[in-house]
């Protein structure tokens, strides 16, 4: 009986209560006819009310789920297109002693120690760098040699190309000592399958041990695709 009583006083209770949208609270709307109908018989109406008020609570949740799950699928989208766009190598002639040339032909540089080959695009079997994606690469080259005897000179000298165009030819012969270096650092853009390279020229000779002092390094700063 009690139980009947505080239905009823809670049906009252909800046929009386102005209704409003979830979606905009501020903002009342019109109640639905149907409420109007069961005020007649209190006690078994206030079950009804109630419920169409729960089901209300669950659309709008609903929708606020389904706003939420877009908002997630977008960000992953995001995510997603920044891990695509991450490519990064670093690389050096060698780890040991070794001198490359002279060479009577220009010959591409194998570098042979890997530091970072972020997105496989350096392939360091061919010496060539592909890039993944269309976009501004930042891109920095050293060349350093030593002709290993006293007042016997050689220059340091290298070729960056791309797509065999040479794009940066940094050369240092200085006839006061026996070792030479210089290095580039510039921006390029670039499309994705572009090939980049080193060119060692004709007569130019090269060393580098484990001080790594010819490095090529490049990196993706932002796409364009």
């Amino acid at each position: 009986m009690k139980a009947v009583v505080l239905l009823s006083i809670l049906g009252c209770a909800l046929a009386q209560e102005r209704l409003f949208s979830w979606s905009d609270p501020g903002q009342p709307i019109q109640p639905d006819p149907t409420d109007n109908a069961c005020v007649t018989d209190v006690a078994s109406c206030g079950c009804c009310l109630m419920q169409k008020q729960m089901w209300k609570m669950e659309s709008f949740f609903n929708m606020s789920l389904n706003e939420l799950q877009r908002g997630l699928d977008r960000a992953h989208a995001v995510l997603n297109n920044i891990r695509a766009s991450r490519s990064a190598f670093s690389v050096a002639l060698t780890d040991s002693r070794l001198c490359v040339g002279p060479n009577r032909e220009d010959s591409v540089l194998k570098y042979g120690k890997v530091f970072i080959n972020l997105g496989e695009g350096y392939n360091s079997s061919s010496g060539v760098f592909t890039a993944p994606r269309s976009g501004v690469y930042s891109l920095a080259l050293t060349v350093y040699s030593d002709s290993g005897s006293a007042g016997y000179m050689l220059a340091a000298c290298a070729r960056l190309r791309l797509n065999g165009r040479t794009i940066a030819s940094p050369t240092e012969s200085n006839t006061q000592d026996e070792e030479d270096s210089t290095s580039a650092l510039l921006a390029v853009q670039m499309l994705a399958g572009d090939r980049l390279d080193v060119s060692l020229p004709a007569g130019c000779f090269l060393c580098d041990d484990n001080n790594h002092y010819n490095t090529f390094t490049g990196f993706l700063l932002y796409s364009t695709d």
